[in-house]
């Protein structure tokens, strides 16, 4: 169980919240970020605190969270500063690696009576988590990068970023949806809920946390020696069909950390929602591999 005994927060937009899927506050000197958290009903068998991606927001983790509960672990899913409900800092230097990875850091010795905890990070999350990690490595027993890859490139996000400075998180949705151009939101709705949802998400997104977070992935540095120098075991697992960085860059870099690497068929670039049975066997089955925490609580 947790050191840390959080306060209760809000859901956030229309979509159910699985029985027994607490959405929680988490606050840091940068404001209260929202969170989910299940609890197992016997002892946990380890605790992980998950670190969403680029447009993402808690939720991405939604389906999972059960299925993670069911199988002995006790989850942190955080919505990053700016994502949705959390809070959303006034500057575009709120929102540097540096100050993401911060987040995780000061989050990680809450939980687990302050002993080291698994980290996952999905995708942007991913870069934020290996920053995480390099700055802290005492405070993690294993390292998750989920879709995520080495280093990112010049110009990756130009067109978004542009796009997100001069009109907002909305026509970043709307030029990657145009189908649902013209319905309001309570036609939308009633069509498909789950992306009515990720409409208002993007809404509510801070366009720093957008910005913030395109300018990260753009970042050329490559840490994967630096990561494998901490001596954490680390996890590098896509979809079959994930595009956001080239497969044979993530597999490249497993190999030069000596780390596991899988491939979730049936996925593209979000295993935890296209294929959350497959993906929670193989998470369960890297966390059971690791050593027990070591650190003094």
């Amino acid at each position: 169980m947790s050191l840390h005994d959080f306060a209760s927060h809000p859901v956030f937009g229309d979509l159910p919240v699985a029985e027994g899927v607490d959405t929680v506050a988490i606050d840091l000197p940068v404001g209260r970020l929202s969170a989910y958290r299940v609890v197992p009903d016997g002892p946990a068998v380890g605790t992980v605190l998950v670190v969403p991606g680029y447009t993402g927001s808690k939720e991405d983790f939604r389906v999972t969270m059960p299925l993670l509960r069911d199988a002995g672990f006790e989850v942190i899913v955080v919505s990053r500063r700016g994502q949705a409900d959390s809070v959303a800092p006034p500057s575009l230097d709120d929102h540097t690696l540096d100050e993401e990875a911060r987040d995780i850091v000061r989050i990680a010795p809450l939980l687990a009576d302050g002993r080291p905890v698994h980290l996952l990070g999905h995708s942007l999350g991913g870069v934020i988590g290996r920053a995480a990690v390099l700055q802290a490595p005492a405070l993690f027993s294993s390292y998750t990068m989920l879709c995520s890859g080495p280093h990112g490139w010049a110009d990756r996000k130009y067109l978004e970023r542009h796009l997100v400075a001069e009109k907002g998180g909305a026509a970043l949705f709307d030029s990657t949806n145009p189908i649902t151009l013209g319905l309001d939101d309570a036609e939308l709705a009633a069509l498909d809920p789950e992306l009515a949802f990720v409409r208002t998400r993007m809404r509510r997104t801070s366009p720093h946390s957008l910005i913030g977070g395109a300018r990260i992935l753009e970042l050329p540095e490559d840490t994967t020696e630096a990561l494998a120098a901490t001596g954490v075991p680390v996890l590098v697992a896509h979809g079959e069909w994930d595009a956001a960085w080239p497969i044979p860059w993530q597999r490249d870099m497993a190999s030069r950390l000596g780390a596991r690497y899988e491939i979730v068929a049936g996925a593209w670039h979000s295993p935890q929602i296209e294929q959350p049975a497959a993906t929670v066997a193989l998470l369960a089955d890297f966390w059971g591999s690791v050593p027990g925490p070591t650190r003094a609580s």
